[in-house]
C-alpha cells in the first residue's frame, strides 16, 4: 500500500463512500458529498455517539437553526474573533493560511505569532500552491463565519453558525426548567457548522461544511470534583500528552483518570470523565489504540476562559496526528457572555440544605421626604438606594445617567439578620465536541487492508460490524431450485430484525465475496444445496474468511449479536 490516502478514496469515490460535491460543474474544495455507503456509515457512527450520550449519559438531543441573528455571535466572541491568519502568494496570487504555510517551512507554533512577526518569518517559505519562495507578504485576519441576510431588505445580519454549541447555550433557560431546575445536566446536539476555511487542501479532514456533535454538560462549579459516576472511568488508562511533555519533547504517558486528576493532569472529574468517555468510543468505532491519544492544549494555545482543554488526536498516515474530539472546561464564560448581551440571566437558584443566617445592612429610605422631592424618579432612587451600600457622607445613585446624592438625613440605616435559603449561580459547562467528518475518515483509513484470497490479491475494509454500512450479504449459490427463494425469504427475515441485508445474486460466488469485503460487509450468508436438505446455511465472516454452517432459524438473532459484538465469530460452533 504504497499511500493508503489515495487508496482509500479511489476506493471511496469508486463504491459510493465519498464523492466530490457537484462534480458535473467543477467540485469545489471544502464540500464533500456523501455517497449511499458513505451517508450510512456515517448514520451509525452518528448513532453510536447518541449511544453514549443520549441513552447511557441521559443527555437529551435538541435541534437548532444553522443560522443565528448576529447578536448570538457578537456575544460568543466570533464576529469579533473567529478568524484564521492570512497572506497571499505574490506570484500565483493565491490567498494561503498563515500559520500552515508557515509549519510547512518547519516553523513552530506560528499560530500564536503576532501577524508582522508571522510575515517576516513567512518571506523564506514557500507557497503551498506553486511553491515559490514567498518574498515579502502581509499577513491579515480573515474572518471565517459565512454572512448572511435574514429575510428581504438586507436589514437584520445572520451567519451560519461556525459550531453547534452556541444554540444549547442560548436555550439554557429553557433547558434549565426542562430539567426541573437541578444541576448537573446536559443537551447534545448534532448538525451542520460552517467555516469559511481560507484554502482547504486535506480533503476530509477540513471542510468549509461539516458535522458536528456537541454535548454541553452544566455543572456547578464547586462539584466538578464530585462526578456521580466517576468510578466507571477512575481505573480507566489511556495515554496522555500533557503540556509538560510536550515542552520537554516527551511522549504520551499512560495513566488511569484517579491518577490524572490526582496529579492536577486533567483539571477535575469531569473533564477526566468524556475523556475516558471519547477513548471508549472512539474504539468502539474501530480507530486503533494504538493510533489515538490525548494531548493537552499548551498555555499559549488554550483559550483565556478555559480552565483546561484536551484534544483526542487520530494517526493518519496522510496527516500525521489529526485533531478528531475537542475536550474542554469553559467555566462559565458562555452563559455570561450570553446574558450580558441578552439581558437574560442565565443561573441556577441552589438551595442551601439549611437556610443560613447571613448579617445584612439595610437602607430605609424616608419616602415621604424623597416622594415630594423627586416625585416621577423617586420610584428609581428607592431601588437604587436598596442596593447601594451607605457611607459617612450619604450615598450617590444613578438614575437615567445623572448621578444623585442621598444625604444621610433622609434615609435610616438597619443592621439585620437575615435567613438565606440559597444562591444563584453560573453553572460551569464541560464540553465534549466530535468531528465527524474527521471520525469517518479515520474509520476510512483505518479499516483499508489489502491481503491475499484464492491465490490473488483482496482489498478489504475492516470495518467494526456496528459501523458496516452494509451488515449481511445474501448469496443463493444459484438463481434456481428454489435456492434464489429461500435467499430472498433469509433477506426479510434479517430486515425485520434491523439489519441492513443486501441480496446478490450476481456473479461467481468468489467474487460476490470480493465485492463485499471491498465494501466492508462483516458477514455473508451462502444458500446452496444443502439448505434445502437441512435447513442450515454458510456463515462467513470477512476478517478470517471462515465459514461455519448455522440453522436459519437461529440466522437473525446470531447476525444481531456479532453485529452488536456480544458474539465473537469463533465462538460459534
Amino acid at each position: 500500500m504504497s499511500d493508503v490516502f489515495e487508496n482509500v478514496m479511489e476506493l471511496a469515490r469508486r463504491r459510493g463512500f465519498i464523492w466530490p460535491t457537484s462534480e458535473c460543474y467543477g467540485a469545489v474544495a471544502g464540500f464533500i458529498d456523501y455517497g449511499p455507503l458513505g451517508a450510512m456509515m456515517k448514520r451509525r457512527i452518528e448513532n453510536i455517539w447518541r449511544d453514549f450520550y443520549v441513552i447511557r449519559e441521559g443527555y437529551y438531543e435538541i435541534e437548532c437553526p444553522t443560522i443565528a441573528q448576529e447578536a448570538v455571535f457578537i456575544a460568543s466572541g466570533h464576529v469579533a474573533g473567529f478568524a484564521d491568519k492570512m497572506c497571499q502568494c505574490p506570484h500565483c496570487k493565491e490567498y494561503l493560511r498563515a500559520d500552515h504555510v508557515a509549519e510547512g517551512g518547519g516553523i513552530q507554533n506560528a499560530s500564536t505569532m503576532k501577524n508582522e512577526d508571522l510575515a517576516s518569518v513567512l518571506a523564506t517559505c514557500k507557497c503551498l500552491a506553486c511553491e515559490e519562495v514567498l518574498g515579502n507578504v502581509e499577513v491579515f485576519g480573515f474572518n471565517l463565519m459565512f454572512r448572511t441576510t435574514i429575510g428581504p431588505g438586507s436589514q437584520r445580519v445572520g451567519y451560519l453558525r461556525p459550531e453547534t454549541a452556541q444554540g444549547m447555550f442560548v436555550d439554557f433557560s429553557r433547558l434549565l426548567r426542562f430539567y426541573r431546575d437541578k444541576l448537573p445536566f446536559g443537551a447534545v446536539q448534532i448538525g451542520k457548522s460552517y467555516r469559511n476555511e481560507i484554502s482547504p487542501r486535506q480533503g476530509m479532514i477540513r471542510l468549509r461544511e461539516f458535522t458536528q456533535a456537541e454535548a454541553e454538560i452544566f455543572v456547578h462549579p464547586d462539584e466538578k470534583n464530585k462526578h456521580p459516576r466517576f468510578s466507571r472511568y477512575a481505573n480507566y488508562g489511556m495515554p496522555l500528552l500533557t503540556y509538560v511533555q510536550q515542552q520537554k519533547g516527551g511522549e504520551a504517558v499512560t495513566m488511569t483518570m484517579q491518577e490524572a486528576v490526582e496529579k492536577g493532569v486533567i483539571a477535575n472529574q469531569y473533564l477526566a470523565y468524556y475523556v475516558a468517555l471519547t477513548h471508549e468510543m472512539l474504539v468502539s468505532i474501530g480507530i486503533k489504540p494504538e493510533r489515538l491519544r490525548f494531548r493537552q492544549h499548551l498555555p499559549d494555545e488554550r483559550a483565556h476562559y478555559a480552565t483546561d482543554c484536551w484534544d483526542a488526536e487520530i494517526r493518519s498516515d496522510r496527516f500525521g496526528w489529526v485533531e478528531t474530539v475537542g475536550l474542554a472546561d469553559r467555566t462559565d464564560y458562555d452563559l455570561n457572555a450570553h446574558a450580558k448581551e441578552s439581558g437574560t440571566p442565565m443561573t441556577v437558584f441552589i438551595q442551601y440544605a439549611e437556610p443560613r443566617k447571613v448579617p445584612r445592612r439595610r437602607i430605609v429610605p424616608n419616602m415621604g421626604v424623597l416622594g415630594k422631592q423627586y416625585r416621577d424618579k423617586a420610584k428609581t432612587i428607592f431601588a437604587a438606594l436598596a442596593e447601594s451600600i451607605p457611607e459617612k457622607g450619604g450615598v450617590d445613585v444613578e438614575v437615567d445617567g445623572e448621578i444623585i446624592h442621598i444625604p444621610p438625613d433622609l434615609y435610616e440605616v438597619k443592621d439585620e439578620i437575615v435567613d438565606i435559603r440559597g444562591e444563584d449561580i453560573v453553572p460551569h459547562v464541560v464540553e465534549p465536541s466530535y468531528g465527524i467528518d474527521r471520525m469517518c475518515y479515520a474509520v476510512l483509513e483505518q479499516a483499508y487492508d489489502e491481503d491475499e484470497a484464492d491465490g490473488e490479491k483482496r482489498t478489504v475494509m475492516r470495518f467494526s460490524p456496528k459501523v458496516a454500512p452494509v451488515q449481511v450479504a445474501v448469496f443463493p449459490l444459484m438463481t434456481r431450485d428454489g435456492l434464489d427463494t429461500i435467499a430472498d425469504t433469509i433477506t426479510k427475515s434479517l430486515h425485520k430484525k434491523g439489519l441492513l441485508a443486501e441480496y446478490d445474486d450476481s456473479g461467481a460466488i468468489g467474487r460476490r465475496y470480493r465485492r463485499q469485503d471491498e465494501i466492508g460487509t462483516p458477514f455473508a450468508v451462502t444458500v446452496d444445496y444443502d439448505t434445502k436438505e437441512n435447513n442450515t446455511v454458510t456463515l462467513r465472516d470477512r476478517d478470517s474468511m471462515k465459514q461455519v454452517r448455522i440453522a436459519i432459524d437461529k440466522l437473525p438473532e446470531t447476525l444481531s449479536a456479532l453485529v452488536e459484538g456480544d458474539v465473537k465469530f469463533g465462538e460459534l460452533g
